[in-house]
């Protein structure tokens, strides 16, 4: 980066902020105030065709500020992290404050829950990267894909540093910070036959720089990854077995997380309402959360309303066993806090994992989904419709690439009917996860 980034010094910005902002609003009239910040800077390049397109130096910076006053709730926000600044956002937020109505759910998580231990878990690695240096990694990394035979042309290779720092407080006493950094490199490449273009990507992410995947690497697997996909058929419609790539299947996971969450459990817009203690998935699959992992990609000893984040059990032996809440939706359910202000953090699965070569064989005849469109999934109902695409599979094998089809069905269904989980675990992101194979689907083709 042109300029450094001196995260301890940021931290310590931040913290003596949070200090003016709850203090100032206590004089101000404020019965509870929280203070949140944060402050990233980043570099992104991307290359195309041995070209370079962009180059973006990024620096954010923001601040929110929440007062109660009594049972009243008012939020205010700046992108100015100055001491006249915070002046005007807590007046600001008082003055919302006094024209809200009142909630009997609001107010700061309760004392007791707040975070005391407060470990650095190793998700802040810095990067000394010029703006050289991350130009040549993108452009190698094309270069690695566009040599490989039957490529006929890129999309684009992407490189992304980023680091920042995120502070808490509140008027409990509570000031917890974190130093944090991401790095990623992607590759899109096309190749064409007599039927038409086809695309495709793939892509590397981490905390450590040092654990991102060689550049030349992701590009290869990025062509590969296009040239199976030439010669692409419509596939016939019915009902099928689906086997969902890794990436895919971690999507999966999303949906039922969104449908825990005490937001849309307390306003009844879950298919999953009233469904504690129920039976989701087979007795052989459990789901767990992980927040305090050194170094993975979602950890924090706190969440975004301080409380101390914990090992929670979603699913246990298949049934639900614990909703996704913060202090608030909590309270609006009558539970407690989960410590899951913000969501939930580096989430894994509990099962037997099986090849993706058996998973094939147990499927029979059906298919492979790598690429999912769209955004036909309905919360309420868990109805589930979206555009794909893949591979056609029979007799357990491979035959050829399928496109332009729809999957339908129900999430509680597809959760029911879920029979199998690879080993083939994409560890990328915050949920690591397998294939899944889905029992049946509707497939809508040709």
């Amino acid at each position: 980066m042109t300029q450094a980034f001196d995260a301890v010094a940021q931290q310590r910005v931040l913290e003596s902020r949070a200090e003016t902002a709850l203090a100032l609003a206590s004089r101000l009239g404020a019965d509870a105030c929280e203070f949140g910040a944060s402050v990233d800077q980043g570099i992104g390049v991307s290359v195309r065709e041995g070209d370079v397109e962009s180059v973006e130096l990024s620096r954010d910076q923001g601040i929110a500020i929440t007062v109660y006053v009594g049972q009243r709730k008012g939020s205010a926000s700046s992108t100015d992290a100055s001491d006249e600044s915070i002046r005007s956002v807590v007046e600001r937020a008082l003055s919302i404050a006094r024209y809200t109505g009142e909630d009997a759910a609001s107010g700061l998580a309760d004392a007791e829950l707040m975070a005391t231990h407060l470990p650095d878990l190793g998700v802040h690695y810095p990067w000394a990267l010029t703006t050289d240096d991350a130009i040549a990694r993108a452009l190698a990394c094309e270069a690695a894909g566009l040599a490989v035979a039957g490529v006929r042309s890129s999309d684009g290779a992407s490189l992304s540093s980023g680091e920042g720092v995120r502070v808490y407080a509140n008027s409990h006493g509570f000031l917890g910070s974190q130093r944090g950094s991401h790095h990623s490199l992607s590759c899109m490449l096309i190749a064409e036959d007599g039927a038409g273009m086809q695309r495709d990507y793939d892509y590397t992410s981490a905390r450590n720089p040092d654990e991102l995947r060689d550049p030349a690497a992701v590009g290869r697997s990025a062509a590969e990854r296009t040239l199976r996909r030439l010669g692409a058929q419509r596939p016939e419609t019915g009902r099928f077995p689906v086997l969902f790539d890794p990436m895919l299947a971690s999507g999966l996971v999303g949906h039922l997380m969104s449908a825990i969450a005490g937001g849309a459990i307390y306003r009844d817009a879950s298919f999953l309402c009233g469904r504690l203690g129920d039976s989701l998935f087979p007795e052989w699959f459990s789901l767990q959360e992980k927040p305090m992992l050194v170094g993975a990609m979602a950890s924090s000893p706190f969440d975004g309303d301080g409380v101390q984040t914990r090992d929670n059990v979603f699913i246990d032996r298949g049934s639900l066993a614990s909703y996704m809440l913060s202090a608030y939706s909590g309270r609006r359910l009558g539970m407690q806090s989960t410590g899951n202000a913000g969501g939930a953090r580096n989430l894994r699965i509990t099962a037997p994992l099986e090849s993706r070569d058996a998973l094939l064989q147990k499927m029979g005849r059906g298919i492979l989904v790598t690429e999912l469109m769209g955004q036909g999934v309905n919360g309420v109902t868990g109805d589930y419709s979206r555009g794909a695409a893949g591979f056609w599979v029979e007799n357990g094998e491979i035959q050829h690439p399928v496109e332009e089809f729809t999957i339908a069905g129900n999430l509680a269904e597809m959760f029911q009917g879920l029979v199998g989980i690879g080993d083939d675990t994409d560890t990328r992101g915050s949920i690591h996860t397998g294939s899944w194979l889905i029992d049946r689907m509707t497939v809508a083709g040709g």
